[in-house]
């Protein structure tokens, strides 16, 4: 994701804000800089001072994403939420008297189911990494603990070898907010977790280092790092569907209630905050609930 060269010192005080105060992930942190440069290049065109925008300066904003920019309603509603979040920081440090954006409601969102990946898939990915090498040995391990934890990727690449604790085969993870919480892993992670702790990653750490998860030149792998790992894998399989470390998140939470988790289980393993968060999950269930009725409930059919 390429950053604008526009410069705001109140810009770039609310992104030190999400970094240090918020601990967003330098990825989030440069996606709501993005949109809110786009915004502040639009005022500018227009004339305006960001910090005395009125509510119908905002509807002629949302028209030009909406007609010129041909932005569709998920991506005007997450600039949105951008923006919300920088004029609370503004209105908040007194740099402007009021949030208008709080006032401002985004269009409608048709609800978008999350995407996953059926089990088959996941096991064509997990035959791609050579585990006889240290590199293979670290992206088999990648993708088999992103799937038995269904941490997210910005939690995964701050995992530390001290983290994991390998006798009850659970690891402290960050969330977040700074939230603490423990995963657990099963079988197929914890022999690919050994193999790599015992041969790839001795020869990956070529400085001193914690993390578990290592680069070429030893240091920690990034968050881009992994993305780029996943789409050269997925391209090594016959699976015609994009790829991201979020998409096996999604993939964890489907099958986990697809075979009989509670909601509560998931979210708690998920690190959600709120049951809402976890309940789009529910809907790509549909179908194993349906064959559950069927197959559990007397009256559902007759004997024929």
């Amino acid at each position: 994701m390429e950053e604008s060269t526009l410069k705001n010192k109140d810009l770039e005080n609310y992104c030190e804000y999400l970094k240090y105060q918020k601990n967003y992930s330098d990825y989030t942190i440069i996606s709501y800089k993005n949109d809110i440069i786009e915004y502040l290049e639009y005022i500018q065109s227009e004339g305006l001072n960001y910090k005395e925008i009125e509510y119908s300066d905002i509807r002629f904003y949302l028209m030009f994403l909406k007609e010129q920019k041909k932005d569709g309603n998920s991506s005007i509603d997450r600039k949105l939420s951008s923006l919300r979040g920088f004029y609370k920081y503004l209105a908040n440090e007194k740099i402007i008297s009021s949030n208008v954006f709080s006032l401002v409601n985004g269009p409608k969102k048709s609800k978008k189911l999350p995407h996953y990946f059926e089990y088959n898939e996941l096991e064509e990915m997990f035959e791609v990494p050579d585990i006889n090498t240290p590199l293979g040995q670290r992206d088999s391990l990648l993708l088999e603990m992103l799937y038995a934890t269904g941490c997210r990727v910005g939690e995964l690449v701050n995992i530390k070898t001290s983290d994991i604790d390998l006798s009850q085969r659970k690891i402290l993870i960050l969330g977040k907010g700074n939230k603490e919480r423990y995963v657990t892993y099963g079988d197929y992670c914890e022999d690919i977790l050994q193999l790599y702790l015992k041969d790839g990653y001795q020869k990956l750490k070529k400085q001193e280092t914690d993390y578990l998860f290592l680069n070429n030149n030893g240091g920690a792998l990034t968050e881009r790092g992994v993305r780029y790992l996943l789409e050269k894998i997925i391209q090594k399989t016959s699976i015609n569907k994009k790829i991201s470390p979020h998409m096996i998140r999604h993939s964890f939470a489907t099958h986990l209630l697809n075979e009989g988790c509670d909601l509560l289980t998931v979210q708690k393993l998920l690190g959600h905050e709120s049951i809402k968060a976890t309940q789009i999950y529910t809907h790509v269930t549909t179908d194993r609930l349906k064959e559950v009725y069927y197959e559990s409930f007397p009256r559902a059919k007759k004997d024929h």
